[in-house]
């Protein structure tokens, strides 16, 4: 494992946009300061420093976005056709392809993803809005028979709900937000959308870029600032007919409580404990590295990484072997570096909260196997090493409980089904996966596992053609397919006396 610290290019967009004394809030077409001046800044987290500031929204804000949003979906936007929502959302993946680039850097910076990983996800970004391009010609109703004497036709329409909340993560905001952005452009609704404190510099970034392309004012709106006054009263909001929100399960138990002022409906993605299963016949050329990077990948801030990995006892000798010479080959370092791999945790206070989890390991007694300690070569920045802990049962606190950093638990088994027992004892059940040559044993654990999505001989896949979601605690509500476009739509049944 190597790291690096130095200083990379900037596309000339980048830095002008990333140049600026303040960015604001972006709301009906336009950049607006908060209404109470307040503002936040935003750290690098491969360096430590303030990269830019930004207005803080609060009630007062959101407010102003809402009755933006509402005026739109009422006004002009209403009366634009499917093939018009259409030739948008082509125009704004032509726009976003172009722009890439900018975007990718400003991401990077910003919440400290590699910018590897962060530019090989442009071609999931061009998938999904291709797919709601789709969609917004494949919004139907249906004709229906009755059982009402006489003449009576009866049908059902589909309508727009009207004004969507978006609460964005800051794992992930680039691609994450368009979840939201592209099912209201295909479906005629409106959105306010509120980015994570720690990274809403490509939201805001996006909504210029949208607005540029064409997309009328006060459709995407976007409040940044703190989730406890901006994200709290965006969810509370009696003006907002619908939230979706990707994050912590005990914020989203919290938005849950703030939609009953005007029963929402919500979809929530929220936290996760995923199990990856390492059966005795699995290719491990394969399993291994993408167990690993099930875990590494974005410094294992994803809501669905396969943090535990639940290896058969037979080959756990083996998989660790080739477990810890792959680990030992990645290289972390700043998140522009092409070359890294990892980069680093999004602030000061998560890493905190990984490195305690550490602790919290080695006094339940799993075995440290590799890592576990903040690299201090890295000046500034919040970098920790890819964390391997072995000898870890269900039990411990760092199988239970979601660490949400880079760290992996080798939990070993003895037949199928204690793996599958093992993997349904958790209070989540986003993501999944069994690495296995026997068709039969795959499906056995596909079918026995209760989770959301599960993967076979393979990790991370998710395409908004086939969907994402999740169970238990890890939330609720459709991700992906033409079900996840039904919650941006309402039902109006419809009769008609001849």
């Amino acid at each position: 494992m190597t790291t690096t610290q130095q200083s990379f290019a900037l596309n000339s967009l980048t830095q002008d946009f990333l140049a600026r004394d303040e960015h604001f809030l972006f709301i009906n077409g336009g950049r607006v300061p908060a209404s109470s001046g307040e503002t936040l800044s935003t750290v690098a987290p491969s360096t430590g420093e303030t990269l830019a500031t930004f207005s803080s929204g609060n009630a007062a804000d959101i407010d102003r976005a809402v009755t933006a949003a509402r005026a739109a979906f009422q006004g002009e936007w209403s009366t634009w056709t499917p093939y018009q929502r259409q030739e948008l959302l082509v125009k704004v993946a032509r726009v976003l392809d172009e722009r890439f680039e900018e975007l990718a850097q400003i991401e990077s910076l910003d919440m400290g993803a590699p910018i590897s990983r962060v530019l090989s996800s442009k071609p999931a970004l061009m998938r999904m809005l291709s797919f709601f391009a789709a969609q917004a010609l494949n919004i139907s109703g249906e004709t229906l028979q009755n059982g009402i004497p006489g003449q009576v036709t009866t049908m059902t329409l589909k309508a727009p709900v009207g004004v969507i909340g978006g609460i964005i993560p800051w794992n992930g905001p680039l691609n994450s937000q368009f979840w939201i952005i592209g099912a209201v452009l295909a479906s005629g609704c409106t959105t306010v959308l509120k980015p994570a404190q720690y990274a809403s510099l490509s939201v805001l970034r996006v909504a210029e870029i949208l607005h540029e392309a064409g997309v009328p004012a006060g459709v995407v709106n976007v409040v940044t600032g703190r989730g406890s006054e901006a994200g709290t009263a965006l969810a509370a909001h009696t003006d907002v007919d619908r939230v979706a929100f990707t994050g912590s399960t005990e914020t989203g138990q919290r938005i849950i409580e703030a939609s009953t002022s005007n029963i929402k409906k919500l979809q929530l993605e929220l936290g996760g404990k995923s199990a990856d299963i390492i059966c005795a016949d699995a290719d491990l050329d394969k399993a291994v590295p993408a167990a690993a990077m099930g875990v590494f990948a974005n410094s294992g801030q994803i809501c669905y990484a396969g943090t535990r990995v639940l290896v058969q006892r037979s080959i756990v000798d083996e998989f660790t072997e080739k477990l810890l010479a792959y680990v030992d080959t990645l290289r972390v370092g700043h998140s522009l570096d092409p070359d890294s791999a990892l980069g680093p945790v999004i602030s000061e206070s998560q890493l905190d909260t990984v490195l305690s989890y550490v602790d919290v390991g080695l006094a339940e007694g799993a075995d440290l196997l590799y890592g576990g300690q903040r690299l201090a070569d890295q000046a500034g920045g919040y970098f920790m090493q890819p964390t391997v802990f072995g000898g870890v049962t269900n039990t411990m606190r760092i199988a239970r409980e979601e660490i949400f950093g880079p760290v992996l638990s080798i939990l070993p088994f003895d037949d199928i089904d204690e793996a599958i027992a093992i993997a349904n004892d958790s209070d989540f059940g986003l993501g999944g996966a069994v690495w296995s040559e026997n068709i039969s044993t795959a499906l056995k654990v596909v079918q026995g596992v209760h989770t959301g999505t599960m993967w076979v001989n393979c990790y991370g896949y998710v395409d908004p053609m086939v969907g994402f979601s999740g169970t238990k605690l890890s939330g609720y509500g459709a991700k992906g397919t033409s079900a996840h476009m039904d919650t941006y739509l309402y039902t109006k049944s419809v009769y008609i006396q001849l």
